[in-house]
């Protein structure tokens, strides 16, 4: 799914434009974000692909929901 990774003052977000949804980042796996998995705060875990430590936010990329019970 395309998820649109963004810093604000409140710290990383996740938007996902066909759910209209944008949730914090609350928990990542790994300290670069990108190769890892990330957890947003409405319990969601994304897998990010592998990217540059220094990839210029805001971006959109295609992540992978894991697991499907909502």
């Amino acid at each position: 799914m395309k998820v649109m990774i963004r810093r604000s003052e409140k710290g990383l977000s996740a938007y996902v434009p066909k759910k209209d949804l944008e949730e914090p980042i609350v928990e990542t796996e790994r300290d670069t974000l990108w190769g890892g998995s990330v957890k947003l705060k409405n319990g969601w875990t994304l897998i990010l692909p592998d990217m540059p430590a220094d990839t210029r936010l805001p971006i959109t990329v295609n992540a992978k929901k894991l697991g499907e019970e909502e």
